[in-house]
């Protein structure tokens, strides 16, 4: 039996908020029944703890990357680019 890698079984980041997007808008409907509605909840959630995961995930990589040579944690502003058409 081939094993599945755990990357592979993860969604990533937009589709989970992309699925949980449409969970919520099919709630706000009004057109599902009790049993549906329940369903669809707890689908979102599950969605919603996956973007939480995946979002810890992606922080505890960034914080890697900002580690210093002597293994304490840099901070470093954040500054987005600016574009070179925005400038002119």
């Amino acid at each position: 039996m081939a094993k599945t890698s755990k990357a592979a079984d993860k969604v990533n980041f937009e589709a989970a908020l992309e699925r949980l997007e449409k969970i919520v808008e099919e709630l706000e409907s009004g057109r599902l029944t009790l049993d549906d509605s329940l369903a669809r909840y707890e689908e979102g959630v599950k969605s919603l703890k996956q973007c939480y995961e995946l979002l810890r995930d992606a922080e505890k990589r960034v914080e890697i990357l900002l580690k210093a040579e002597d293994g304490t944690l840099k901070t470093v502003p954040f500054e987005p680019e600016e574009d070179e058409d925005a400038k002119a």
